[in-house]
């Protein structure tokens, strides 16, 4: 093992395949989360700074996020159980973090004895630098509260932030909007996410590609035209034909766009805002198509590249600002797929950390800069070419909203589209929400 450098010890850390090494790592990605920084990037900090090995960064990947959606009652554990904040902050977030581990959800039993996670955390505690001396308060607040558990998960059941785990604003905006669903939004958001699969219909189709799974003994579901969702989420490595490109990973409500936009050989496409690249593979794969994939990140169009390569698909992949035109050669398009940033109050449940990072005025901001993008864009579209607007966000001035104004152009015609998809669990009917919006240039 490398010598360890990370600051997070003093002096020689825990094994690394202890679980109080893996609640300290997860206690400091959620600690960066706190200060702003996205859980995904938080973790591969952490991670390569603690030289963790693959085994353990998928358990501190595991505890983090499971800390991110019961963050609001651990929170409030935490807050009870301690007469002050403790000190360092990131003794808090172990306590998140072991809090979490703690809470027993959907039935399902706990990863890890109640006893191991008290004696890890009071472990890890023990090795990370400045804490030593709170090891004992670690022990007496996690002893505590699994003396009087029950009576403290009462508490937090009468408390909103607690019972729901997000924050107060975002659980009245969807009680405003969705009066009639909002209890199933939210709990939708605090369940871990399906694995489903998009095939490669140019190598392979649904019914083939399930016989595959089954013959490697892996349970699966057919979902869509070309969604299949597995039983059990597993690492893409070990998913049969993913690194021949037979399969790529999508959500199933992420597999509606390309669909909509009617593709045909030989169209002028463009995917606006396109990274990572599923839904330019996907409209590749549809059909023999010359696309352009955009977008304003340099560092996110390895990704595109990636997808890509992975699937032998071809792209002119471009860097460009999508309220800008200087990336555009001039040529109109047949299609324009404008994906555009948004809050990304849709797909909660793989991004939990983003109820946590959002702000109340963010969906506003973000559907002025939607505008933008969808002005800029129409201009280059072809008469009678399509543009499919779309964003994996709930908030209606982000979609609908978005989608009504656009809908008063007097150049614009509305197409059938889905509209608003909520994010739903129900059998076989398993995907984000997102929505769509379908406009055809008439003048």
């Amino acid at each position: 093992m490398p010598e360890q450098r990370f600051s997070l010890f003093s002096g020689k850390a825990p094994s690394m395949d202890s679980l109080a090494f893996r609640l300290a790592g997860a206690a400091e990605a959620v600690r960066q989360v706190a200060a702003g920084r996205s859980l995904p990037d938080a973790i591969q900090s952490t991670c390569q700074d603690l030289h963790a090995d693959a085994a353990s960064r998928g358990a501190i990947q595991d505890i983090a996020y499971n800390a991110m959606r019961k963050l609001g009652t651990a929170r409030f554990l935490t807050g009870r159980l301690t007469k002050r904040p403790p000190e360092p902050e990131i003794l808090q977030h172990l306590l998140i973090c072991a809090f979490t581990l703690l809470l027993q959800a959907d039935g399902s039993s706990l990863r890890y004895e109640p006893f191991t996670t008290v004696n890890q955390a009071v472990l890890a505690a023990s090795s990370i630098r400045g804490a030593a001396k709170a090891k004992g308060m670690v022990n007496a607040v996690l002893r505590n509260f699994l003396r009087g558990k029950d009576g403290f998960l009462q508490q937090a059941a009468e408390d909103g932030t607690a019972r729901w785990n997000y924050p107060a604003w975002w659980i009245a905006q969807v009680q405003e909007h969705y009066p009639d669903q909002w209890q199933s939004i939210l709990t939708v958001g605090n369940n871990a996410p399906p694995l489903t699969l998009r095939v490669n219909r140019r190598r392979s189709s649904t019914d083939s590609y399930l016989a595959l799974l089954q013959e490697s003994g892996i349970s699966a579901d057919i979902i869509g035209p070309y969604a299949v969702r597995l039983a059990h989420p597993m690492p893409v490595h070990r998913i049969p034909g993913f690194k021949e490109g037979l399969v790529s990973v999508q959500d199933y409500a992420a597999q509606l766009a390309a669909p909509l936009l009617g593709l045909k050989d030989g169209m002028r496409v463009l995917d606006a805002c396109a990274a990572p690249g599923g839904k330019s593979a996907h409209m590749l794969e549809l059909a023999d198509i010359r696309l352009t994939a955009l977008d304003c990140e340099e560092k996110r169009l390895a990704m595109i590249h990636q997808n890509l390569d992975r699937l032998g698909l071809h792209a002119d992949v471009r860097l460009g600002d999508a309220t800008q035109s200087d990336w555009w050669d001039g040529r109109l398009f047949d299609c324009i797929l404008a994906d555009v940033p948004c809050s990304a109050s849709g797909i909660i449940r793989r991004h939990p950390d983003i109820r946590w990072l959002r702000q109340p005025d963010d969906g506003k901001r973000l559907a002025a800069l939607s505008a933008a993008i969808l002005d800029n864009l129409w201009k280059k579209l072809r008469k009678d070419g399509k543009l499919l607007f779309a964003t994996c966000s709930i908030w209606p001035e982000e979609s609908i909203g978005q989608a009504d104004f656009f809908a008063f152009r007097s150049d614009a015609k509305r197409l059938d589209a889905f509209g608003q998809l909520l994010p739903t669990f129900n059998g076989l009917n398993d995907h984000d929400g997102l929505f769509y919006g379908l406009f055809q240039k008439i003048g």
